[in-house]
């Protein structure tokens, strides 16, 4: 489960959504721009869907689909899992759902508690009609080193409940949790740094979807830089790596780098990781932080060691002292972590 309190202890809240005025909002589903879930003004953040189901009362949804989107390279299974929610479990992008996987935990005898997931698409859902939301899941499992076999019995619980599911079946949800990750929509002219591993690409994905491919009032106004960069084992283990390049090419305020540690290598001509691929640009990606830039990290937090220590370096030369430094884009609400 993603602990937030470490990274942003200010991100706790106890506000609630209004679940008459959503179901209002949801029945002008019908509308082809993507504006009918909108707060008003659009940006303003006051009142998002918050913890409206809770494990003692969980929303049953059905799944969609199912499909793995890594090739036959990649260092295990990642799947695209959409959810019908029915418009009656609406979020915001940077939120997560739980997860309920079905069963008795053998540790404790109780039923399994929820998991939470990042979600991968906008308030709108995939369908943009506001009915689904889509999940990126890497299946979790325990490679035995004596056996060389996988053990089933240490396997991941609910990665392996989400990638096994069929269409139809049916799934326990509680949330939407979380204000860490939210957009800065106020200004549209902010830039926003992602920088993920692996499945920590969901909710940039759904950022992204936001800010460049669907007709919102966000993307309608957005006049920053969104720079993605992301980390995985190699070419086939990249994630919606398609989508990143057509925007990319339709969009010069969007900026897309990739580290692929297993077929790539740093100036030490060791493999390059994330943090060896943001060190690149550090000195640029320090700079727009300091003009009021968004960072958000999503993924293993492996990673940040190597990252705080880069910017470390970076404000050190600039004759800052880098807590100081740290604590200030913290204070400003610049920096948003969220990792595992």
């Amino acid at each position: 489960m993603i602990d937030e309190s470490q990274w942003f202890p200010a991100s706790s809240t106890s506000n609630v959504v209004n679940l008459e005025t959503l179901n209002s909002a949801f029945s002008k589903a019908t509308s082809k721009a993507q504006d009918f879930l909108e707060a008003d003004p659009y940006f303003d953040n006051s009142n998002i869907p918050l913890n409206t189901y809770k494990a003692a009362e969980p929303f049953v949804g059905k799944i969609v689909s199912v499909k793995r989107i890594v090739g036959a390279q990649a260092t295990g299974e990642t799947c695209d899992v959409v959810i019908d929610h029915g418009g009656k479990m609406p979020y915001w992008e940077g939120q997560s759902y739980g997860v309920i996987p079905p069963g008795i935990n053998p540790k404790n005898g109780k039923p399994y508690t929820n998991r939470l997931y990042s979600i991968a698409s906008t308030r709108y859902g995939d369908d943009l009609k506001g009915t689904t939301t889509t999940l990126c899941v890497r299946r979790a499992v325990y490679w035995d080193p004596e056996l060389k076999a996988e053990d089933p019995a240490k396997k991941g619980v609910c990665s392996n409940y989400l990638c096994d599911s069929k269409p139809g079946d049916s799934i326990n949800l509680t949330g939407p949790a979380g204000k860490v990750m939210l957009i800065p929509e106020k200004d549209p002219n902010t830039d926003i740094i992602m920088i993920a591993t692996g499945t920590g690409i969901a909710p940039y994905r759904a950022f992204i979807r936001r800010l460049f491919v669907e007709d919102t009032p966000a993307a309608r106004a957005y006049k920053g830089t969104a720079w993605l960069f992301l980390g995985v084992a190699n070419q086939d283990a990249l994630l919606y790596h398609d989508d990143w390049l057509k925007i990319k090419e339709k969009f010069p305020n969007f900026k897309y780098d990739v580290a692929l540690s297993r077929e790539q290598t740093n100036k030490k001509g060791e493999k390059l990781y994330i943090q060896d691929r943001v060190e690149e640009y550090a000195d640029e990606v320090f700079g727009r932080l300091d003009k009021g830039a968004h960072i958000y990290f999503c993924g293993l937090k492996g990673m940040m060691p190597g990252l705080l220590s880069t910017f470390e370096g970076v404000a050190t030369s600039k004759g800052y002292v880098w807590s100081d430094k740290l604590k200030e884009w913290k204070e400003k609400g610049q920096w948003h972590v969220e990792v595992y």
